[in-house]
């Protein structure tokens, strides 16, 4: 039995089956995502979503759905399901749903009188192409299969109607035909592996809504382009492959190409598999560079992001080349000491004090997975110098170090730190001066490049900067700690101290180089624990504060006031078991273990096998944001090798 499988009785009801997601990407930054009823929930829904540089930097939606119908004795029976006004399903083809399972690909299976047919769904791992495999595993007459597709030719983040700018045109190709609905798109090819009778009927439908994007109070209705369908007939037992690329292909090496694609994957048969499945999704490689993309189905390369994850999507896996090749791409991407945080290659937005530090904690990890100090100083001394002598001289944004030592960034109407959400131009939450964990990392950073100057004997970089560690610790401490309250303030702003109950004071405890005691350590995670810690991650805010929002909902304005205001981010969770473990050693394994295990829930729901962006504050703590978070499942896997160390020593 596959260890993620959905029964008839749970996938007949949409409310189950339009809330449990399916993703698959692969290398080229592609990817195609829908829900297991095959219902597109959102306007990011596509069976085929590609990169089209040459037009923007963002995915575009080429092919959204394709509709199956089974035809006996003059009989239609679609399986399509599809969402219109007023909360009508046409057709319904759920209806007909009887199994759904994950092992070794996704694999739906319909039943209508006695006819049964699978279809298993398979994206290629380097090329943009969707493969399904349709399988007639019963009939007792003769059977027709037709497939409609549903094009849509836009970029993700848009939706289209009915225009009359739209090509639907056609180019006959082998067992297949093309489509290029507006110029300067790819074409998209599609074919069969068994001749099939193509009729061209172009016509739209009409006012197609996304419930996600209605529930979010976004714009929610689009209208498709069906250019036509295609008919062939099938016998008991027989298979045929659909695929759907950029480029043309022999329909004779389909079955080939199909099954040595399902030898390629790691089978999601457990937890740790399906997290170590996911985490691959992440990585996009070109020619010349190599990118981590931050969540699906919206989210592009973020920096902070990028480096939040990497140790777990690449180190963790055993992928040093991976690591070693995002490392140089964002590099290569520096604007003076500061990496951009949005926006690589289109208006990026380097307004992200923290992501160089972050790149300095990878080095580290780095280091602790391969003990190579000196080849690390070798290589990145001069970006590590950029960033230190560029903070503590002063740079954009406000940032510079203070004669104290702390580091202090952005100014009324700015934010730098990972809670950098604005709403109506203002951010939401402002912590502008000495952040917490900002002061934190900033320590770890100096303490870590003098721990490679140490091994290197770089003796002119360590008397530039060993006095430094000491200043920042003893500032640290008198900044930002109370011991009336037995927590860290959350940030000092024009001297005064914010006292909200956040989870940024874990980095202190966390981190390999802390500038406190371990008596603060110990009363800092202690209330990091009673207040925000969740069996699916850290809250960002204390229930106990007024501002706290328990679920995270309602539209635009209310999300944004909501993010980081109790909502609970799982990515937190590595850095919380890392603190206690650092503290507590084999004797904070129980709770780590517990916390890793509960988890395995998680990834049956939202986006199937994999661990969404964030979750409520409150109980029962439902999935929400991006179905897949690159920060997230790579907290998961750095969770496990943690507990695995533990046990180990």
């Amino acid at each position: 039995m596959s260890y993620i499988s959905f029964s008839k009785s749970q996938l007949i009801n949409l409310e189950f089956a339009l809330t449990h997601e399916l993703l698959r990407s692969n290398r080229s930054g592609a990817y195609s995502s829908t829900t297991v009823a095959g219902c597109n929930t959102r306007k990011y829904h596509g069976l085929l979503v590609v990169p089209q540089p040459w037009l923007d930097h963002n995915n575009h939606i080429l092919l959204s759905s394709l509709d199956e119908t089974i035809i006996q004795h003059n009989e239609a029976f679609n399986f399509g399901v599809r969402m219109y006004p007023n909360g009508v399903y046409k057709p319904k083809g759920h209806k007909y749903l009887r199994e759904f399972t994950a092992e070794p690909i996704p694999k739906v299976t319909y039943r209508v009188g006695g006819v049964v047919l699978s279809k298993e769904m398979l994206f290629t791992e380097n090329e943009p192409r969707m493969m399904i495999r349709y399988t007639l595993e019963d009939a007792h007459s003769q059977t027709i299969l037709r497939l409609k597709p549903f094009l849509a030719f836009r970029n993700v983040h848009q939706l289209t109607r009915a225009n009359i700018d739209a090509n639907n045109k056609y180019e006959p190709t082998q067992n297949g035909v093309s489509w290029q609905m507006y110029h300067g798109y790819s074409r998209l090819y599609f074919q069969t592996s068994k001749p099939a009778e193509y009729t061209h009927v172009p016509d739209w439908y009409y006012n197609i809504e996304y419930l996600r994007e209605k529930d979010m109070g976004l714009p929610f209705q689009e209208d498709l382009l069906v250019p036509g369908f295609f008919e062939v007939k099938m016998k008991a037992g027989e298979s045929i492959i659909v695929s759907a690329g950029l480029d043309d292909i022999k329909p004779e090496v389909l079955k080939k190409m199909f099954n040595a694609e399902i030898k390629k994957r790691i089978p999601r048969n457990n937890f740790e598999n399906c997290l170590l499945n996911a985490a691959e999704q992440f990585l996009v490689k070109s020619k010349n560079n190599t990118e981590i993309m931050a969540g699906f189905p919206w989210f592009g390369t973020w920096g902070r992001d990028t480096f939040i994850a990497l140790p777990g999507v690449t180190l963790s896996r055993g992928d040093e080349h991976s690591f070693k090749a995002v490392i140089d791409t964002m590099i290569g991407t520096m604007k003076g000491p500061l990496f951009p945080n949005i926006g690589q290659n289109n208006n990026p937005d380097y307004a992200s004090v923290d992501s160089p530090l972050w790149f300095i904690w990878c080095l580290q990890q780095f280091a602790a997975a391969k003990n190579n100090h000196l080849e690390i100083w070798k290589k990145y001394k001069k970006t590590i110098l950029i960033i230190l002598d560029g903070f503590s001289a002063g740079t954009d944004y406000n940032i510079c170090m203070l004669d104290n030592g702390l580091l202090t960034a952005g100014g009324n109407g700015m934010a730098l730190t990972w809670m950098d959400v604005f709403s109506h131009g203002k951010p939401v939450t402002p912590r502008s001066g000495l952040a917490v964990e900002v002061n934190a990392l900033w320590f770890n950073a100096i303490s870590f490049a003098l721990e490679l100057a140490s091994v290197a004997n770089d003796r002119a970089f360590i008397k530039k900067w060993e006095e430094i560690p000491g200043r920042i610790s003893q500032s640290f401490t008198d900044t930002f700690w109370d011991s009336s309250k037995g927590y860290l303030a959350d940030y000092v702003y024009e001297g005064k101290q914010d006292w909200t109950i956040r989870p940024n004071m874990l980095f202190a405890v966390s981190l390999p180089y802390s500038p406190i005691n371990e008596e603060i350590q110990i009363s800092v995670l202690k209330r990091i624990k009673s207040e925000l810690l969740t069996e699916r991650g850290l809250r960002s805010l204390t229930p106990t504060d007024p501002k706290y929002k328990g679920v995270y909902a309602g539209n635009q304005e209310e999300r944004d006031h909501s993010y980081h205001q109790g909502t609970v981010f799982p990515w937190l969770i590595s850095h919380f078991c890392e603190a206690r473990l650092k503290l507590h050693g084999k004797a904070g394994l129980f709770l780590v273990e517990e916390l890793y295990s509960n988890f395995e829930a998680a990834i049956f729901k939202a986006g199937i096998g994999s661990i969404s962006e964030i979750y409520d504050g409150d109980p029962p703590h439902e999935p929400r944001g991006a179905i897949s978070q690159a920060w997230s499942v790579a907290a998961l896997i750095k969770t496990k090798e943690l507990i695995e160390k533990t046990k180990k020593n």
